[in-house]
């Protein structure tokens, strides 16, 4: 492996770097994107049960807010209501969509990044592609007139620019489908965030008429 990146010449380390720190990227990810740090199963249903007849007390909502992130979006309802029993159903709705914004950028972390090294993966082997390709002809100066060129000069040219062009493609490929997957996943999980809010607006709307 070392060899390679010998051969590889200096443009190969860039490369090296978006791979570790996209390999950081997915793993982080992965991790903090688990269905149930995000919208745990049978969450909605408790919720709704705990707080049918009445609102529940601070120390319980703050343990819901803890729980998850979909338990962060009912719990900015349920605060709303303590700190406001009167609040309009617009104030109640309000609270729930500020919060879930916030929860939305937190999910979407990172993979600006992730998409960025996907996309200048290639362009990074492509630039170790040129500069193999100067040192091709830089090793040939006198290939014109007909001289021989030097022949190492001209193995390590191609060494760097097929290396740089190979690499750039190994880092870039990968990062672009986890992107997807996790672009995907952030997706479903925003869109289920939304219905259970707008459900539980519903119910909290209701318990604060009968209040």
């Amino acid at each position: 492996m070392f060899s390679i990146i010998q051969a590889a010449g200096w443009p190969i380390w860039p490369l090296i770097a978006c791979s570790v720190l996209a390999l950081a990227l997915v793993i982080e990810r992965f991790i903090n994107l688990h269905a149930r740090r995000i919208v745990p199963p049978k969450l909605l249903e408790e919720a709704i049960t705990v707080s049918q007849k009445s609102v529940p007390e601070p120390g319980i909502v703050a343990q819901l807010a803890q729980n998850s992130a979909l338990g962060e979006v009912l719990a900015s309802g349920l605060r709303a209501l303590h700190s406001n029993p009167r609040c309009s159903e617009d104030d109640l709705r309000s609270s729930i969509e500020s919060t879930g914004r916030a929860v939305a950028h937190r999910l979407e972390k990172y993979l600006t990044a992730l998409a960025t090294i996907a996309s200048a993966a290639p362009l990074l082997g492509l630039l170790g592609t040129v500069i193999g390709m100067i040192e091709i002809f830089g090793s040939q100066p006198g290939a014109a007139a007909g001289a021989a060129g030097n022949p190492a000069q001209l193995a390590q040219g191609i060494s760097i620019a097929l290396y740089n062009t190979a690499f750039g493609l190994i880092v870039a490929i990968p990062s672009l489908i986890f992107w997807r997957y996790f672009r995907a996943r952030v997706d479903g999980y925003l869109l289920t965030l939304e219905l259970s809010g707008e459900r539980f607006a519903r119910h909290l709307n209701g318990l604060r008429k009968s209040a």
